[in-house]
């Protein structure tokens, strides 16, 4: 049994915790560790983008009056509107962050997108599929001896600058596979990029899981019949600009372009990035899809 003073003690001792260390407590548990482990069915935190389309900001704003808007960084999903432009901006700024983006066309082709609507946002979240990818690093060195360095969805491409046929030397991990590819240009584009770009330039399609990169010229003129190749995801690539000075190239990552280039080296980056897309629509279904001209 304990004595009148003890109890008197671990009275005391309580009625000082409630009164001064209680409240903190529970606050500091309410903005940190309920946030945390809060499960998407509880309130998904949302942060909208949208490009600067009217369309896109329209929806923007009946978004944003319906669900909230959240800071990007403090954001469970992040919401892309627009079109695969606006979802390819909302990526790269996940290249360190890593959120997830889910997209909705409120642009022209939309292909990396969902369909828009503004009900039961939350749901579809929730109930999404799962796409992951992978970036390509590009390190292209110029006439100037200045070294530029990019990350690339799509794609990495090498295109003239005038006139002029490009001329380029291809090495593959180490082993030139080319000695002279004469051109408008050539790229080295990932599965989500195969659609893009690439199959433009009658590139081959890659699903999502096939573990490859498309290697693809643009016109190309000597070999006059060398359409591409297939490599390994983790290949490192080497493009060399013959005769940079008098044929000069340029090369871009995705839309981030650098001119007067005398090499590119092309890798897969080992970020990870998540888009989500609607059951019955994800990325790969749409790849198979385009295969077949659907």
């Amino acid at each position: 049994m304990l004595t009148r003073q003890k109890k008197l003690t671990r009275v005391s001792t309580w009625t000082w915790f409630t009164r001064s260390r209680l409240p903190q407590y529970l606050n500091g548990l309410t903005h940190t560790s309920f946030r945390k482990h809060m499960t998407p069915m509880s309130g998904l935190r949302l942060h909208l983008y949208a490009s600067k389309r009217p369309e896109a900001q329209e929806a923007l704003s009946v978004l944003t009056n319906r669900y909230g808007q959240c800071e990007e960084e403090e954001a469970d999903v992040i919401v892309a509107l627009g079109g695969d432009g606006a979802m390819l901006d909302s990526l790269r700024r996940q290249f360190d962050g890593g959120k997830p983006v889910y997209g909705m066309n409120r642009g022209t082709v939309g292909f990396l997108m969902n369909e828009y609507g503004t009900q039961d946002l939350p749901d579809r979240i929730n109930a999404a599929e799962r796409a992951v990818i992978s970036p390509l690093r590009m390190t292209a060195r110029d006439v100037h001896e200045h070294e530029h360095h990019a990350l690339a969805i799509n794609e990495v491409s090498m295109f003239r600058q005038t006139a002029q046929t490009s001329r380029f030397r291809i090495t593959v991990d180490g082993k030139t596979r080319m000695d002279e590819l004469a051109c408008d240009g050539l790229m080295v584009a990932t599965p989500a990029g195969s659609t893009a770009y690439n199959l433009s330039a009658h590139g081959p399609i890659l699903p999502i899981g096939a573990g490859l990169l498309a290697l693809t010229p643009v016109s190309a003129f000597r070999p006059r019949r060398w359409k591409g190749a297939l490599l390994r995801r983790d290949a490192h690539v080497k493009i060399d600009v013959i005769a940079p000075i008098l044929r000069p190239v340029a090369a871009a990552a995705d839309n981030q372009e650098v001119r007067d280039i005398v090499s590119v080296e092309v890798q897969e980056d080992k970020r990870r990035l998540t888009m989500l897309f609607d059951p019955g629509h994800a990325l790969d279904e749409r790849i198979l899809r385009e295969q077949f001209g659907f």
